[in-house]
């Protein structure tokens, strides 16, 4: 007949051998730390994790502290430790470990103290493996469907303020030469002004074949960028922009270098000049006639454009965080929407370039473009 005793054990046995068995059936390793010894039993699950048979590890700690990332070494060594300090009731933490075929392994990591010494030590850890590769993959592929959403996303906003602030800009060049048409007095003004309309027109027309052409691409994961030359595209924007210079006696000094080419969009590249251009006689000091200077510094790494003004200026200290920001606004000017800026930034970083800004207020302003160069058969864009 059975003694109570032997029935304990038989049920301590019986338990043991259900956990063991639930363990080796999910895959979970198990790992067992006796600080006394610094000596750690790893279970066979555990070792296959990373890819070893049982007799490849010793029950060495270094076993698997040494196959730890290095990027996640830190936070491995401290969360471990905040458990054995008692600043957290369990050791949890999530790393990468050296398989044996030499690429990572993502692991949880769990453990509780289940042993202390007469002085309150813990003397003994028991903890869990479990991979979580797949789902550390899972949430990588998430995030990269998300981000290029996001990007997509605001490209796609981008294209739409580049529709509605490039048209409104010819819609109120149209509406400036017909009130002069209306105000002139001989015939000869009145030809001037159809002559204005005329290179007005055939700008927008140029302006919808771009965006038509962008839209077409809309659908295509890439598009290569095209060859284009600077002081062409300069000399473009500064030729459809003339009646507004004009208009307003602007002074414009074109000092762009004459062979200097990029691998860039050129519906981007006049939207920047167009914007950069009509924003430096936008905000025009009231003092004084606006004058622009247009430079570049063209080598075999980038280009560096560069359009000073002598406008209003801008109070860096205060603005300086905002100024390539959506609907930021600076100038009370009913006007103002707080787009440019911000396309122009979109545009250049599109295809890794930056633009940055010096400005003083009262004395004007530099925008300072960078655009890396490109091989055009290399070069890879996505739109939308």
């Amino acid at each position: 007949m059975k003694t109570n005793e032997n029935s304990k054990i038989e049920a301590k046995a019986f338990e043991e051998l259900k956990w063991k068995f639930a363990l080796q059936n999910s895959g979970i390793g198990l790992w067992d730390w006796d600080s006394k010894t610094n000596q750690v039993f790893y279970s066979k699950e555990s070792k296959q994790i990373i890819g070893f048979d049982e007799d490849e590890i010793s029950s060495d700690a270094s076993e698997w502290d040494n196959r730890v990332h290095p990027d996640d070494i830190d936070d491995y060594y401290e969360d471990f430790n905040n458990h054995i300090n008692g600043d957290n009731p369990e050791y949890i933490n999530v790393h990468r470990v050296l398989h044996k075929d030499n690429t990572y392994r993502w692991i949880l990591d769990k453990g509780k103290i289940i042993e202390y010494d007469d002085d309150g030590k813990p003397i003994r850890i028991i903890g869990t493996h479990t991979d979580i590769t797949k789902q550390k993959e899972t949430e990588r592929s998430l995030k990269k469907s998300i981000d290029l959403i996001t990007v997509q996303n605001n490209r796609l906003q981008s294209f739409a303020h580049i529709v509605s602030h490039n048209l409104k800009e010819y819609a109120s060049n149209f509406e400036s030469i017909i009130n002069f048409h209306d105000e002139a007095d001989s015939e000869a003004e009145k030809q001037e002004m159809f002559r204005h309309l005329r290179t007005v027109s055939k700008a927008l027309t140029k302006t919808l074949i771009n965006l038509r052409q962008i839209v077409n691409v809309q659908s295509k994961k890439h598009v290569k960028g095209n060859l284009i030359s600077i002081s062409k595209e300069v000399n473009i924007a500064v030729n459809d922009l003339s009646f507004l210079i004009a208009e307003n006696s602007a002074i414009l000094y074109n000092n762009v270098e004459q062979d200097c080419n990029i691998c860039f969009s050129s519906s981007y590249f006049q939207s920047i000049m167009h914007n950069l251009i009509t924003n430096a006689i936008k905000y025009k000091h009231p003092d004084r006639k606006p004058e622009i200077t247009i430079s570049s510094n063209c080598n075999n790494d980038y280009l560096q454009l560069m359009i000073s003004d002598n406008g209003l200026g801008l109070d860096l200290e205060k603005y300086g965080n905002d100024v390539f920001g959506l609907y930021k606004t600076f100038h009370k000017n009913k006007d103002a929407e707080g787009v440019g800026l911000y396309l122009i930034k979109s545009q250049l970083e599109a295809f890794g370039g930056k633009i940055t800004i010096e400005s003083t207020k009262d004395v004007g302003s530099t925008f300072n473009i960078k655009i890396p160069k490109q091989k055009k058969s290399s070069y890879k864009l996505d739109f939308f």
